[in-house]
């Protein structure tokens, strides 16, 4: 693998694992209703993130408007579209997310991100034209297949996982489409989006300002280490990588997510979600095999290209 890409991997490595210890914090509020959590997530990591822009990212800022200004009228349409969609998208896929985990199952709220490479893929083929093998093609088959096994068993956290993964997937698709843009700036914006979003609804939901202690330090941790770091560091990641090779990095996330389930959380494994699971972990391994090769036995992408149908 080339030198230079190496910090994308890292970046992405380090967001995906981080988050699938999300549950550890999540779950020690999960007193408080979902969206309540959410609302407070939002502002509070709006709060830090544009504090840190206007104290160490003026310059950044100042050339993103730069560059946004100089596009046509068309372009700049382009760019807000994209960042009204992404700011729902996100939104959606953290509230669906927090509420999985709090009142579904942990499990389903993992499992949405094994499913999520494999639809971010799929988009990618179907929005930005990237390539798939026939490898990929058939990775694709194989995790549908895994799904309707799972769904066998629930139907509604399969339907859950799904939904969850998919709002990530078109989230990652639309920051992919605006990777001239700074990317903790976009993130700024997005999280500003989303406040604005959700402000309406906090009114309308509102009983009481929470005063706790622990609710908040929870949250702040929740905003910074769970939020802020790990969300910009996987919009780094897509500079030097195309969305679909995200693969084989994203799968740390459930790995992980899994054991806190097992091991922290003590949520048992049915017989079916072991084979689901099983053929799920096949799929990924046949559509990264490229990628597989290139990092462990140092074949070059070019020859890899030669290799694979």
């Amino acid at each position: 693998m080339k030198t230079g890409r190496l910090k994308y991997y890292l970046a992405a490595i380090i967001s995906v694992v981080t988050w699938g210890f999300f549950s550890i914090p999540l779950r020690k509020i999960q007193h408080y209703p979902s969206d309540e959590i959410l609302y407070y997530r939002i502002f509070t990591s709006l709060v830090f993130t544009w504090v840190f822009i206007a104290l160490f990212r003026t310059k950044h800022l100042k050339s993103d408007l730069n560059y946004f200004y100089s596009l046509s009228k068309g372009g700049r349409r382009r760019i807000i579209i994209l960042c009204l969609i992404s700011g729902v998208l996100i939104s959606g896929n953290w509230f669906t997310y927090i509420y999985a985990v709090n009142n579904v199952n942990l499990k389903s709220a993992a499992f949405a991100y094994m499913v999520c490479p494999l639809i971010t893929a799929f988009a990618g083929f179907m929005i930005l034209k990237e390539k798939l093998s026939v490898l990929k093609l058939v990775a694709l088959g194989i995790a549908l297949f895994s799904i309707i096994i799972l769904a066998q068993g629930s139907l509604r956290d399969v339907l859950w996982s799904v939904f969850i993964a998919a709002l990530y997937s078109f989230f990652l698709i639309a920051q992919k489409s605006m990777s001239r843009m700074d990317k903790f700036n976009m993130l700024g914006l997005q999280l500003l989006i989303a406040a604005i979003l959700m402000f309406p609804f906090y009114v309308y939901s509102f009983k009481s300002f929470p005063f706790d202690t622990y609710f908040w330090t929870d949250i702040i941790i929740i905003s910074i280490f769970f939020t802020i770091i790990p969300l910009f560091l996987s919009l780094y990641a897509l500079i030097g990588m195309p969305s679909s090779t995200l693969g084989i990095i994203i799968y740390l996330n459930p790995i992980v997510a899994f054991a806190v389930a097992f091991f922290y959380f003590h949520e048992g494994i049915s017989l079916h979600q072991v084979y689901a699971y099983s053929l799920l972990l096949a799929a990924v391994i046949v559509f990264n095999w490229n990628t597989i090769k290139e990092i462990v036995f140092k074949i070059p992408a070019a020859e890899l290209s030669e290799i694979t149908p």
